[in-house]
């Protein structure tokens, strides 16, 4: 009995050691990206693409002047507009197949490595469209509670 109760005792931690170093706890890359993160960013891209005029007239009035801003950053927006509703229809009718690279992230050109904004907004489309306004990425704040 007591032979039987070593053998058991070792099966057990024997087991108990190597199931946890089966387990992947680790999620792929790329299942962030669905199918219903397409339609959302499609339907995004359609709404509110239009945002991209009023965002690069701001842009350009910052950093070239108010001249650049109101003709320059007018059609660099509409080109902007334009693209991101073309991208948003084509991503609203293949919403259900993954076409990029067999994923279903966005076919955009990628520029940086920071986590927030997967584009760079200056030179390439950002995943989803530009807020206007105060933008924030934190969900904290500090407030005072009376």
């Amino acid at each position: 009995m007591n032979s039987v109760m070593k053998k058991l005792l070792l099966i057990t931690l024997a087991l108990g050691f190597a199931v946890p170093a089966q387990a992947d706890i680790q999620a792929a890359p790329g299942t962030k990206y669905t199918s219903s993160r397409k339609l959302g960013r499609a339907v995004a891209n359609i709404l509110y693409g239009v945002i991209e005029i009023p965002e690069q007239m701001v842009r350009k009035s910052e950093t070239e002047g108010r001249k650049s801003g109101w003709s320059h950053g007018v059609v660099d927006g509409s080109r902007r507009a334009l693209k991101r509703i073309g991208y948003g229809v084509f991503e609203l009718v293949t919403f259900h197949c993954p076409t990029y690279h067999g994923t279903f992230k966005p076919p955009y050109t990628r520029c940086g490595a920071d986590d927030r904004i997967e584009m760079n907004p200056r030179d390439g489309l950002s995943e989803f469209p530009p807020e206007l306004g105060f933008e924030t990425y934190f969900s904290h704040s500090r407030s005072q509670k009376w």
